[in-house]
């Protein structure tokens, strides 16, 4: 999905060419970040942190919750998603010695994350920022840094920076363990190529949504954290309200929503989160549900329509980086069917000055 070159913006022209960027985002992070992600984890496993708090917001919040299954299911580690107002509002002094405090966040300039960074060093913790700009206040401020290496992101919709942060999230935590993530992630960039090029199935499923008045994303495990991207993404630039559940807490209650003229999209990873997400399915199809998968072509072929990702042999936690792509070709292609322009969605900007 390449740009259009005109010195007249084409609406957008900006958010499909950083989309198009990834493959070689995800090459130059495993060719020219690897190394210096693994010396970072490496200095950091030396402390031996007890347990890890993550700091974002947004798109990297989503990212952090990625974090927080690998860091949980792969290290152990006790592991939760800081509320920055204990701090920055309350004044709280939380007594963080041995903490991991990993902040993420695509500009490193938001108030709050700096606020927060600050005070998790003073009291006590190790301090991680994860950003695409290496001279931001909050790689300042904080101890270690590593920089996602997607280069300038233009549109408001962030879409390589996500990406990116979870190629080096999972790098990182391999790094703690002392594996080797590159040669995990190796063919990555070549998956991802393949399925940014399918932007014509991508265009036939954003038909069925031009007019929705809603939309429920699910998943489990790894794949919960590209649900919830999915409808950030959806939400900001096509404006339909999305709501993103853990397919157990859509048995709780919301499920009752779901009717036969319901659009779900479901993410089905390859894996346990998969199987876990298996009895979720079945309730949607008693619905009636207009039930989209994104997954395998197995879970595909049982679905109202979907786009099978060819992920087979990829390790489950590496699956999000490429489940999110055909979810952000949706995001744009329903934006730009609606006569909207998902470069520019109205009322946000590109660092968000929160305190």
């Amino acid at each position: 999905m390449s740009a259009p070159s005109s010195t007249t913006h084409v609406p957008g022209q900006i958010m499909a060419g950083e989309m198009a960027e990834q493959p070689a985002v995800l090459r130059r992070i495993l060719d020219e970040g690897a190394a210096g992600i693994r010396e970072v984890a490496e200095r950091i496993a030396a402390k031996n942190p007890r347990f890890v708090l993550l700091t974002a917001r947004g798109t990297s919040d989503n990212a952090a919750l990625y974090a927080k299954y690998l860091l949980e299911i792969l290290l152990g580690k006790p592991c939760g998603l800081t509320s920055m107002s204990t701090t920055t509002a309350y004044d709280a002094k939380p007594d963080l010695t041995d903490c991991l405090v990993i902040t993420i966040s695509q500009s490193g300039g938001s108030p709050d994350l700096v606020a927060s960074t600050k005070a998790a060093r003073e009291a006590g913790a190790i301090t991680l920022a994860v950003t695409n700009n290496a001279d931001s206040p909050l790689a300042e401020v904080s101890e270690f840094h590593i920089d996602v290496l997607a280069g300038p992101e233009k549109a408001l919709p962030a879409t390589k920076t996500y990406t990116a942060e979870l190629l080096a999230l999972y790098l990182f935590v391999e790094g703690l363990r002392g594996g080797n993530g590159a040669d995990a992630a190796k063919a990555l960039p070549e998956i991802a190529e393949s399925v940014l090029a399918r932007r014509d199935e991508v265009k036939q499923l954003a038909a069925r949504y031009r007019f929705a008045e809603r939309m429920v994303l699910t998943s489990r495990g790894y794949g919960y954290p590209t649900a919830k991207e999915a409808a950030l993404k959806l939400m900001e630039t096509s404006y339909i309200p999305a709501l993103s559940y853990s397919g157990a807490d859509l048995l709780h209650g919301p499920l009752a929503m779901v009717d036969n003229i319901s659009p779900v999209i479901a993410v089905v990873t390859e894996g346990k989160g998969g199987e876990a997400l298996q009895p979720v399915l079945d309730r949607l199809r008693d619905r009636g549900a207009d039930l989209v998968v994104i997954g395998a072509q197995n879970q595909v072929d049982h679905a109202s329509a979907g786009f099978a990702l060819p992920t087979e042999g990829l390790a489950e936690e590496l699956q999000p980086i490429v489940e999110i792509m055909p979810l952000q070709m949706l995001a744009y292609e329903v934006t730009i069917a609606r006569g909207q322009d998902p470069d520019a969605p109205r009322s946000l900007a590109k660092v968000t000055e929160t305190r």
